[in-house]
Parts: C-alpha cells; sequence; structure tokens
C-alpha cells in the first residue's frame, strides 16, 4: 500500500565544504585543553548498524569527522573502538597536514587509545600503520608485561591506580602539548567523560535513517547526570544533519 508522504517538502541544501566546516568548528583558543565528543546516530538512537558505526554515516559525516581530526590534538578512542570499528594509521589528507602547518600545528594528530586490561597486539594495523608515534593510557594496576610489551610501539601514559582516571588522563594530555582532544567513543569512554564532568562539546550527525534492533546509545556505562548544553550549530547537509552543542563554559562568541 503506498504510504504518503510530507506535501510541499523540499530536499535541505547539502553544500558544506571543507573551508566552511573548518569555520564552524573553529577553535579560538587552542590553550585552554577541551574534550569534543564526535558521534553518528540514527534518528531513532541507535549508535551502530550490523555493530558499527560506519553504515550510518555518509559523505557529509565522514567530511565533518576529517574536519574535526584536523583541529585536533589528539584523537582518543577506547580499545574496544579500535577493534570493533577497525582503525588503522589514522591521518588526515595532505591538505589538511597543510592546514594544519599553516596553522602552526603538527602535520597530524596524534591518537590515543585507553586500555584499562592492555590486551592490545602492539602488531595491530593501529599501531604499526601509525603516522605518528599512538599513545596508550592506562593505570597503575594493569599487567607490567603488557605494559613493557606495547611500550616499544607506543608512548605509555599511566593515569590512576585501579581504573583510568579521566582527569589525570586530560592533564596528561595536555602537559604532553596536546590540549584540544577529540574523543571518537566508544560509549563508556563517553560515560566516563560525562560521570567526570570533562566533555565540552558533542558534535553529533544525526543520521536519517531508523534502525530499531538492539543497538546501543552513543553512552553506556555511567550514572544519570544532568548537564545541560548550548546548541552552537546545526548545519543541514542532505538529509544528514551536523550538530555541535557545548557546555556554556566553551562557548565563544
Amino acid at each position: 500500500m503506498a504510504r504518503a508522504g510530507v506535501p510541499g517538502a523540499q530536499p535541505m541544501s547539502a553544500a558544506v565544504d571543507r573551508d566552511m566546516l573548518l569555520a564552524a568548528y573553529d577553535l579560538p583558543d587552542r590553550t585552554t585543553p577541551r574534550v569534543r565528543m564526535n558521534f553518528v546516530m540514527s534518528l531513532d538512537g541507535a549508535v551502530t548498524v550490523e555493530g558499527r558505526s560506519g553504515g550510518l554515516g555518509d559523505e557529509s559525516d565522514r567530511l565533518a569527522m576529517q574536519v574535526l581530526r584536523t583541529l585536533a590534538d589528539v584523537v582518543l578512542i577506547g580499545a574496544g573502538t579500535v577493534r570493533v570499528e577497525g582503525y588503522g594509521g589514522l591521518r588526515v589528507g595532505e591538505s589538511d597536514a597543510a592546514w594544519r602547518r599553516s596553522h602552526g600545528l603538527a602535520p597530524q594528530p596524534r591518537i590515543a587509545v585507553v586500555s584499562s586490561r592492555l590486551d592490545l597486539d602492539p602488531t595491530h594495523p593501529f599501531f604499526a600503520r601509525a603516522v605518528e608515534r599512538p599513545i596508550v593510557v592506562t593505570h597503575a594496576g594493569a599487567p607490567d608485561e603488557r605494559r613493557g610489551a606495547l611500550a616499544d610501539a607506543a608512548d605509555v601514559l599511566v593515569c590512576g591506580d585501579e581504573a583510568v582516571d579521566p582527569r589525570a588522563m586530560l592533564d596528561a594530555l595536555a602537559g604532553a602539548g596536546l590540549p584540544q582532544v577529540l574523543c571518537e567513543g566508544g560509549p563508556h569512554l563517553f560515560g566516563s567523560l560525562i560521570e567526570a564532568d570533562l566533555v565540552d562539546e558533542l558534535c553529533l550527525s544525526l543520521s536519517p535513517m531508523l534502525v530499531a534492533g538492539e543497538a546501543g546509545r552513543i553512552v553506556r556505562g555511567a550514572p544519570e547526570v544532568e548537564l545541560p548544553m548550548r546548541l552552537v550549530h546545526a548545519i543541514p547537509a542532505g538529509d544528514l544533519l551536523l550538530l555541535r552543542y557545548a557546555r556554556e563554559r566553551t562557548v565563544h562568541g
């Protein structure tokens, strides 16, 4: 049976490009530490399709992700996300690397993975294909032998005693000259940052898709809190919507 459409509905503009998004996500103050979260989500709240987030995004979402990486000092991810999403050697393109150089930044952002158990293979593409030396964030209770095995492939930061301390982690990254943090998940890492009230921005791509099923949310494992955010921009990109929200303490202009 035919279904009714929306009378007079017109497609939204898809005129987003790199320069426009660089301006939209600009960081006027690069010295103040900042944590940006970047996620894609379906209209009904799903964070994955068939277990991965890639099926929800489109070219506009991927362009926004590249711009956010270009603006970051370090890209932060959880160990589970490295395995599920198949992270290899993360790098920005040559034009983005040139933009970074022209703004006094290293050509490539660093990449950091958070792992409590250190059950990471130092030959994994995340390490083997890295264009900048990766960072592993763990805690003092992690196995010593695993820490030693990974030390050849990455800089290991110990932040916390029996669990990774998010605030100590961000202090360590800032102390290493990496104050602008882009976190790409996963949901448990996002939850720990929310619980510690360390999330400054959420950059959310709202995908024009209904998924249903049992897919999870972008946050998991954190107690309920109420942290009000302010809408900084909502950019239509075809039927996808690029949203940027910020805590009041980090809104500029």
